[in-house]
């Protein structure tokens, strides 16, 4: 996770220019639309900001995807007692709040702690979650963390015997943790584990052995190779122009690696790619194109500032320069996105409640989804406090929204001060799946469908929508 402090936002802006029937009913009625051809349902496109056509992420029933969640993390915990702060409620909280999806981190440090020995207690750890998440009906996209490299800087990911510094200096900056991706030490250690053979094989055969492991599990949706990579700036470049180089030299080929690796035991797990953590400040990304054919762009949607403790500042622009700037990338490559990471230190300030509103209408501009920073209960970044209430301004992530939709996607938006959401799509003809999913956030919610539908059921936060092949769907949903 970025969390930038005030030094490192100095530097980076110094760098940067300017209902009858029950869900049995419908999982049957799902079934037999899927058994009577076996097919996907045609592939769904989605408007996007300049109309460009970033494409929709779909599952395997050729259905459109929205994701809305939340990340998981224990970075305290490591060896025996790895991930013991995740629990069940943790997922159990999620979906009733209306989340559908999880960004579990893992650790390669936990999962390698010794080169070539991969540790079997913490694979079933990881399995535990990933078993109460297919239990909620939470998706999850399985992330290999790393902050400050690893543990060699006294943080977590890539493991000690993988960490090469040759003996440049390290020096902690207590204060400022994000300034310890610019010691020499930490940076030169990135350059190895991209360019040293040994180090590129190792790192590739653990996703290898997670990816085995996991491919079947039903809760796993994808693989995202690593958090927020860095890298090595060079004398004489800018943070603008080392982070496009590292991108396009390094981070390329490595995701083309793991890629590869994943694809020999797990053909349809999606693979979440990442940019360097610059592109929060509305810097296009170098990334070239990932050889997959189920590649999503994740970025992460941090501001300095407010990272900092700082408020939102709707005079400088700052959610639209991002928005144009990481929409660039998607558009040429012709991939989904998925936002990884995003929600501010602070959430009370003044601005924070226009700032979840105009986030929330951005990301569903040109975004299959999100997972925010994250789900603990507590003070901070934490979505919810201690008695599992929303914390100031959180509350306005939960939305109405579509989870799958068995059709093409003609429109869907929340008008939150309405409390209304709408969609209309055309459903999918007589060879696709035939069944729309909707998530509800908790609270009293009617949900209605016109043109030969049929909404199936309403409970516990869920709705399922049956529709006519070939039908033109208009569904509302209306808070009271």
């Amino acid at each position: 996770m970025l969390r930038t402090t005030l030094a490192a936002t100095v530097v980076v802006a110094s760098l940067l220019a300017p209902t009858a029937a029950t869900a049995e009913t419908a999982a049957r009625a799902e079934t037999a639309a899927r058994a009577e051809t076996g097919a996907r349902a045609e592939t769904a496109a989605r408007a996007e900001t300049g109309g460009d056509g970033i494409p929709a992420l779909t599952d395997s029933r050729g259905r459109v995807l929205t994701l809305r969640g939340w990340n998981l993390a224990d970075k305290s915990h490591s060896g025996d007692t790895a991930l013991s702060a995740i629990t069940e409620k943790y997922l159990r909280d999620m979906r009733a709040k209306g989340y559908n999806t999880a960004r579990l981190l893992v650790f390669w440090d936990d999962l390698e702690p010794r080169p070539g020995q991969y540790s079997r207690s913490y694979l079933r750890k990881i399995e535990r979650i990933l078993d109460w998440a297919a239990k909620y009906d939470v998706k999850v996209i399985l992330d290999a963390h790393q902050d400050i490299f690893g543990p060699a800087f006294g943080s977590r990911g890539v493991p000690a015997w993988a960490t090469r510094t040759d003996g440049l200096p390290f020096t902690p900056h207590p204060d400022d943790w994000f300034s310890e991706y610019f010691e020499p030490a930490v940076q030169r250690a990135f350059t190895h584990l991209y360019e040293d053979e040994d180090l590129q094989r190792a790192q590739a055969r653990m996703w290898r052995v997670l990816a085995d492991r996991f491919a079947d599990h039903p809760a796993v949706l994808g693989y995202d190779p690593i958090n927020e990579p860095m890298g090595e700036m060079r004398e004489g470049e800018d943070l603008a122009t080392a982070a496009r180089r590292i991108e396009r030299d390094q981070i390329t080929p490595m995701y083309n690696r793991i890629a590869d690796q994943i694809r020999s035991v797990d053909k349809d797990g999606w693979i979440f790619v990442e940019p360097t953590p610059i592109v929060g400040e509305g810097v296009p990304t170098g990334l070239g194109r990932i050889d997959d054919p189920k590649v999503v762009y994740a970025p992460h949607f941090y501001n300095g500032a407010m990272e900092a403790g700082g408020d939102y500042d709707p005079s400088a622009r700052w959610i639209e320069n991002y928005e144009a700037a990481v929409t660039l990338y998607p558009k040429e490559y012709k991939v989904p996105v998925i936002v990884g990471e995003w929600g501010p230190l602070n959430n009370s300030r003044p601005n924070m409640n226009r700032f979840y509103r105009e986030a929330m209408a951005s990301l569903g501009r040109y975004s299959s989804g999100w997972t925010g920073w994250e789900w603990c209960y507590g003070a901070g970044y934490c979505a919810v406090d201690a008695a599992g209430a929303f914390r100031p301004n959180k509350e306005l992530t939960a939305e109405p929204y579509a989870e799958a939709v068995a059709g093409t996607v003609r429109s869907a938006a929340y008008d939150p001060a309405a409390g209304v959401y709408r969609l209309s799509y055309d459903a999918a003809g007589r060879r696709g799946s035939r069944v729309t999913e909707l998530s509800l956030p908790p609270g009293d919610w009617r949900v209605t469908a016109r043109g030969a539908a049929l909404v199936l059921r309403k409970d516990r936060g869920r709705a399922w929508i049956l529709a006519a092949p070939g039908a033109r769907v208009a569904v509302t949903v209306t808070r009271g």
